[in-house]
């Protein structure tokens, strides 16, 4: 089977993901390994839930990421919703179980601005009475 390609996004964060099926367990983020890359182990949680889901081994594929802009957090969700896509690309079956949890949603949310007059997006000045 060939190379499937997809994207993920979250925050500020754009990942690109080239899945290929009967690897050797390779999953290199940005030409260094994931436990390099992700060095939280939430974040390595994050990113292995749509197999974990699936019961699927990580060691059957090759995975490589190009990801882009936010922080580690924001990296590691979009580098999920592309591992996603790209096993409901692979499979159709797959995507029953990864709706149910989840992971094919697009999490929209983002930072609120900054307000004129306030000293956060909401937080404003400390009120005084007299």
């Amino acid at each position: 089977m060939e190379r499937i390609n997809t994207i993920g996004r979250r925050k500020q964060s754009v990942a690109r993901i080239y899945l290929t099926p009967n690897g050797t367990g390779n999953f290199i983020i940005n030409k260094r390994e994931r436990d390099e890359y992700l060095n939280s182990q939430v974040q390595q949680l994050i990113v292995s839930r749509p197999f974990d889901v699936l019961e699927i081994k990580v060691e059957d594929f090759d995975i490589k990421v190009n990801v882009v802009g936010g922080g580690p957090s924001g990296q590691a969700g979009a580098i999920r919703l592309a591992i996603a896509r790209a096993l409901e690309k692979m499979n159709p079956e797959y995507r029953a179980p990864l709706k149910k949890e989840g992971l094919l949603t697009v999490d929209s949310r983002q930072v609120e601005r900054k307000k004129p007059g306030l000293r956060k997006a909401r937080k404003s000045t400390q009120f005084s009475k007299r």
